[in-house]
């Protein structure tokens, strides 16, 4: 199995692999989980296990505060672009279904 075989969702580091690999210290990781900024995976004893998303997440949590926001505002930003993300989706597949050209009459065709 490769790297690019994992599910970019699924959970397979432990708190301080994530935090080394983000640059925080594991004590942010906890504070953001508290404050609903993510959720990491658990497994059965209920350790965290945060996956490539959660990683992509921490990142784009570090350029808010770098940018100066608050814990709260982060929490805006990031609902805000979640439900963009979503709006866009749902955008695309009526586009998509819109550019689909109207199925074919099976009946045969009569002239008057």
């Amino acid at each position: 199995m490769s790297p690019s075989d994992v599910n970019p969702a699924q959970g397979v580091y432990g708190i301080s692999v994530a935090a080394d690999l983000v640059g925080m210290d594991p004590q942010s990781l906890r504070l953001y989980e508290r404050r609903g900024l993510l959720e990491p995976a658990r497994t059965d004893g209920g350790t965290r296990r945060y996956s490539s998303d959660d990683l992509a997440r921490l990142q784009r949590i570090g350029h808010l505060l770098a940018a100066g926001l608050n814990l709260a505002g982060i929490a805006k930003v990031l609902e805000l672009e979640t439900e963009n993300a979503r709006l866009r989706a749902a955008l695309n597949l009526t586009q998509a279904t819109d550019m689909e050209p109207p199925p074919r009459s099976t009946r045969p065709r009569t002239t008057d």
